[in-house]
Formats: C-alpha cells, structure tokens, sequence
C-alpha cells in the first residue's frame, strides 16, 4: 500500500509532466524496459529509445497525429523501476500494484482513459514420461496498458517473449496504423494461439494415461498419480484460460474509444479460438475424471479376485485343518484309529474332498 500512496503523490499529468520528470522516469525504468520505440503512420521512427524521450518525440506540438503511438515493454519491473512510467503516464495505482507484483486473474479493467488488460501465458513443459511428479504446464502473465497514444505492456515468467510479435507488427504498417489496439489484439491472439498448441500437446498425455489404463489386462499397475497430476495441470490451465472468456468478449462486442472498430472485429476471431481451447480443457477434465474413475474400479476388482483367491484357498485347507485337528486330540476309541490302512485312507479322503472343493471353485472362477 506505501507504493499506491507513493504513486498518488508523485501522478503528474502526462502532457503536463516537464521534460526533467521525463528524463527520470527514463532512468528510474531503464533496467526493465526491453524495447521502446515511437510509431508514426505504423512505421518505427526511433530506435530503441528511453521512454521519456519517446514520449517527448510522440508528443511534439503539432507532429502527432492519429495512429501515433508509443510502445513500451517491460519485464518483470520492479515497484521503483515502474514508478517513473506510472507517473508518466498517468497510471491508476492500483493497475500499478497488479502489474508490479503479478499473479493475477485475466481480467479486463478501465481507468478513466486507460485500459488495463491481463493474459496468463502458458507453455507446455516437454517431458519423457508423464509421471506423478511432472511438471506439464508452465504459466506466465502479460499485463497491456492501453491508452490513446501509448501501449505498455508487462511481462512475467521466462515464456512469452514479445520480441518476435513486435518484429512481426512492424513488418505491417498498414495495419499497425490502426494504433494501439492493435498491440492488445495482437497480444491476446499471440496467448491464445499459444492455448491452441499446449492443448495439442496435452491431448497426447491424455491419449496416454487412457491406453495405459484400459490396457492394463490385470489391472496391476496402478496410474492414479499420474492421473491425478495430469488433472491438476489441467487445472491450473482452465484458471489461466477461462476467466479470459468475458474479457475477451467485451472488446469483441462492447464499442469503445480507445479500440479501433475494424480491429474490434478481429477480437471476434480470438474470442472463438479461446472458445475452441476452452471446450478442449473442460473435455479433458471430464475425460480425466472418467479415466480415473475406471482406474479405482479396475484396482477393486482385481483386491475383489485376490480376497475370492484367498477365501477359496482357505476353504480347502479348512478340510485337512479340521480332520488333522479331530485326529490329534489323542482319544483311545476313534474310527479306524487301529485300522492298519487307516492313514492313507483319511490322507485319500482328505485329498478327495479338496479337490471337489478345488473343482467346484474353478467351475465358479474364483480360482
């Protein structure tokens, strides 16, 4: 909460703020800033910059017009290094805070004339062999601040480089003329083509874990765990996919100022793919539910066949346990005790009787 009460104090209006306050912003965020750079008419027109003075070269009286803009990008800022762009730009504290500390829900937020936009970026983590233990999915987060002439975009974790869509933006100025909304669709689709390919991947270790438990014949080898793991990360990728559905569906839908209208339409297309993505992850849940429901049948079927085993077992060595046990109790006048072929005949019955009982065991298939 310092930091908000600090940013309350030090938000200067950004056409008002002084070339001074410019420069130190620049300095303040120079060690997380990764690239900065003022667009005219989509063309890139400075190098990589300070972003007090792209601002100040965006801003000259009488030389910008509609389309112009400034990028910024950041990785993982700190609460100082923030503060200077923050005040620069007049952003809300409390956009600041979430963007400085991360962690966040998607989410889509408007401060006055700035929008603020949140994406969990997801990779998918290669592995060998899924097992109870293994990491699947890996999550990131980008944070877009939009306004009338700046995008700033914010980023969190080591996946999701911006590097390439930025190159790729630049190689079309028509369309990067449209302005700064076109850098938010441009991120939204980059995260949710990213979705698109994880849940590619992710449909291999659930094809997977379902061969291996439907094609185990006696049920021995257990797959619970790795069952269970593969679900959680499935989890944790429908937290980072689907609170994105209404963010998304608002700047495909909902008119704003600050959204170009032709590059609105082209949120419609995300909006569809994240849908596409977000019926897969639901799918896999249930599957995996489904999946590890037969598993837990399959193990008490097989402890139903063991414990049928061991009862029949013990059935028949009940005979010879009970006519040994009649045997030794050592009284005088007992049938055929004086009998001379009086053991082999009860050893014979003994067997006999077992192997009735063996029989009619193995008729029944518990044996």
């Amino acid at each position: 909460m310092s930091m908000i009460r600090d940013l309350r104090s030090a938000v200067l209006p950004r056409r008002g703020a002084t070339l001074d306050d410019t420069r130190t912003a620049t300095l303040r965020a120079g060690d997380a800033v990764v690239d900065c750079a003022v667009y005219r008419e989509g063309r890139r027109v400075t190098d990589r910059c300070g972003a007090g003075e792209a601002v100040a070269q965006l801003r000259d009286a009488g030389r910008q017009s509609q389309g112009d803009f400034v990028w910024i990008g950041l990785h993982e800022p700190t609460e100082e290094e923030f503060a200077g762009i923050a005040a620069r730009f007049g952003l809300h504290p409390l956009a600041v805070e979430d963007a400085v500390h991360a962690h966040q829900r998607p989410k889509l937020e408007r401060y006055d004339d700035v929008l603020f936009a949140v994406f969990k970026t997801i990779r998918y983590v290669e592995h060998d062999r899924l097992t109870p233990t293994s990491d699947v999915v890996s999550t990131g987060e980008v944070m877009v601040f939009l306004g009338p002439d700046f995008v700033i975009t914010v980023r969190h974790g080591s996946q999701g480089s911006l590097r390439p869509l930025r190159r790729r933006l630049e190689s079309d100025a028509e369309l990067l003329a449209k302005g700064p909304s076109v850098v938010l669709h441009a991120v939204a689709d980059l995260v949710v083509d990213g979705y698109l390919s994880v849940t590619d991947e992710l449909q291999t270790d659930v094809d997977e874990v379902e061969f291996s438990v439907f094609s185990q014949r006696n049920g021995r080898g257990s797959d619970a765990g790795r069952i269970y793991q593969l679900k959680r990360e499935v989890l944790e990728f429908k937290r980072a996919c689907a609170p994105l559905t209404r963010p998304l569906a608002s700047l495909s839908t909902t008119p704003n100022p600050l959204v170009d209208p032709e590059v609105q339409a082209y949120f419609r297309d995300v909006a569809d793919h994240l849908a596409r993505v977000n019926e897969q992850v639901l799918a896999f849940d249930e599957l995996l539910n489904s999946i590890l429901q037969a598993n837990l049948a399959q193990v008490t079927v097989v402890q139903n066949e063991d414990m049928r085993k061991i009862t029949a077992w013990a059935a028949i060595l009940a005979v010879p346990t009970m006519v040994t046990g009649v045997y030794g109790m050592n009284f005088d006048n007992m049938p055929e005790l004086h009998w001379h072929y009086g053991y082999p005949a009860v050893l014979a019955g003994i067997l006999l009787v077992c192997f009735l009982i063996y029989r009619g065991f193995r008729k029944n298939k518990w044996l």
